[in-house]
């Protein structure tokens, strides 16, 4: 299409450094156009504030539940311009042990250390495991060359002890 004295429109958005859909957008009247997604807008702010955690795949199928025709990267966008992206939150964890204390912490000497043979480094560990009504202790002891390994559960009096001490013994048998 040419416009004027022979310029072509491309030719004109070119020279004036502007893309050819800023020039087709420009209001001549300056007005301000009225925003064409505010009423999605609204529904969207309304769907994030009832659910905090939705992101845009669940915002736009509540949307679409509502009647609404739209398409899920609008929605991403309308979510951005509006800055109500979920941001994802750590998983929440119980901290079971206090690394913060004065007491003197040993280095690990297992690391540098070049196994041979059995009965040379074990490796415990106990955890426990909620219950509907208690925890359950779990006590785990490894020969780190044989990867033999002996367990034992929950005690009534809490003692985990004689685990450690049966696990020693080269005969080491899987008790769990």
């Amino acid at each position: 299409m040419k416009v004027g004295r022979g310029l072509t429109m491309a030719r004109m958005v070119e020279l004036g450094g502007v893309s050819r859909a800023s020039f087709y957008r420009y209001d001549e009247d300056g007005c301000v156009r009225p925003d064409r997604d505010m009423d999605l807008r609204d529904a969207i702010q309304r769907i994030a504030l009832e659910w905090p955690s939705y992101g845009r795949p669940r915002i736009t199928a509540a949307l679409r539940r509502q009647g609404w025709r739209v398409n899920p990267k609008r929605v991403y966008r309308l979510l951005r311009e509006d800055n109500l992206l979920c941001l994802r939150k750590k998983r929440k964890f119980l901290v079971t042990t206090d690394s913060h204390h004065g007491r003197q912490v040993y280095p690990n000497l297992a690391g540098q250390m070049a196994l041979t043979g059995i009965n040379q480094l074990w490796v415990a560990d106990i955890t426990y495991i909620r219950l509907e009504a208690e925890f359950v202790y779990l006590a785990v002891v490894i020969d780190a060359f044989s990867r033999r390994w002996s367990c034992a559960g929950h005690r009534p009096d809490g003692c985990i002890i004689p685990i450690v001490a049966a696990s020693t013994h080269p005969a080491i048998t899987r008790t769990c």
